[in-house]
């Protein structure tokens, strides 16, 4: 039996959204500025801060780097099919695939594919590097496509929220 209890929605207010919007478009403002900017003592605003930590709606904070500025200038998106869907082979292939050289993100899929890749990489030999001596070996792996990106729109836009019953 699966447990669902946690997939209900966070019941937030106008000013936990207030709270979330501001700290991700700056995660570094000091208590003091955020409760200046949505109107709260700094007290109440730190309790706030901290009953969404502690609640599991705010997970981390953390500095986000431009990879082209680091030489990882591509983006490279990979759609992994699996033998099966047992749990123990999807649990085998997402604890493989954490280690994986280059990876921003791995998602469950439903549809065609299993799982789908976001890797940044420097370049097409270096993706092939790592396709050969990495992902074809990821466990219970049967089919992999590779999409390169041309160029990036949006990435790490803010998680909208609003309040409940808005």
């Amino acid at each position: 039996m699966v447990d669902l209890s946690n997939d209900l929605p966070y019941m937030i207010d106008r000013v936990d959204e207030a709270i979330i919007r501001a700290l991700q478009d700056d995660g570094r403002l000091s208590n003091q500025a955020l409760a200046d900017r949505i109107g709260l003592s700094p007290s109440a605003c730190l309790r706030r801060v901290r009953r969404l930590e502690d609640d599991g709606v705010l997970i981390g904070y953390r500095a986000i780097v431009d990879p082209h500025a680091v030489g990882r200038s591509q983006t490279v998106l990979v759609a992994i099919t699996l033998q099966s869907q047992r749990v123990e082979l999807l649990d085998a292939f997402e604890a493989a695939v954490v280690g994986c050289p280059g990876l921003r993100s791995c998602h469950l899929m439903a549809g065609q594919a299993d799982y789908l890749l976001r890797l940044d990489v420097d370049g097409v030999a270096h993706y092939e590097r790592i396709h050969r001596s990495y992902i074809a070996g990821l466990p219970g792996v049967t089919d992999i496509v590779s999409t390169f990106a041309l160029r990036t729109v949006v990435d790490d836009a803010p998680l909208p929220v609003s309040a409940a019953g808005e």
